[in-house]
């Protein structure tokens, strides 16, 4: 039986993913959660073999989770599912070392052989979204830049993020102004644009 943790934030989504899981006989999700802070945690506690996990969840992105979840639980491998099917997005996830990347328009059976052949530990991912992937540019920045930058670009000023990671405002300053040099911009409003343009946010 495959272990499944499973991660999104939207209630209906997540019961609908539930339910088609659970009715394959040899998958079982063990756990759910709405938060991408929850990830790591639960983990740790039901022992899942695969997790699926949205991109875009409060708290914690879903790729720095799953990046959590390579450092930490090796063992447990995640697939991420998601509406953003930009090449930029999936080479983000593919450099987080995630086993899987699959779109939420996938039909239905997509989504239980995806789960199997993670849990085996194959790659699952659409052809031409990985071809389009490795066709961009590589980022510059580290994943911690991003992240810093992505809670900058959703108006947090340097106090939030410093108080939300754990850093002093100092540190947020220096990671941002790294960030701007990196990306030979004016300021880090330009720094953002530059950034959401290539699709590394």
């Amino acid at each position: 039986m495959i272990r499944v943790l499973l991660a999104e934030d939207m209630h209906m989504v997540r019961g609908a993913l539930v339910a088609l899981l659970n009715l394959e006989n040899d998958i079982e999700v063990v756990a759910e959660v709405a938060e991408g802070d929850r990830i790591l945690p639960t983990a740790r506690e039901c022992l899942p073999d695969v997790a699926v996990i949205d991109i875009d969840l409060p708290g914690k992105d879903g790729l720095t989770a799953a990046i959590e979840l390579y450092q930490h639980m090796p063992k447990c491998h995640t697939l991420i599912l998601t509406s953003l099917g930009r090449p930029g997005t999936v080479r983000r996830a593919l450099d987080a070392k995630v086993n899987g990347f699959l779109l939420k328009d996938a039909p239905a059976n997509k989504l239980a052989n995806a789960v199997r052949s993670v849990a085996i530990g194959r790659r699952v991912i659409d052809s031409d979204l990985a071809l389009s992937a490795w066709e961009t540019d590589d980022c510059p920045l580290t994943p911690r830049e991003i992240e810093i930058l992505r809670l900058a670009a959703h108006g947090r000023n340097v106090s939030d993020i410093a108080a939300e990671l754990f850093l002093s405002p100092g540190t947020v300053r220096n990671y941002l102004a790294t960030v701007v040099t990196k990306l030979n911009a004016r300021n880090r409003v330009d720094a953002i644009r530059i950034a959401t343009d290539a699709e590394w946010l």
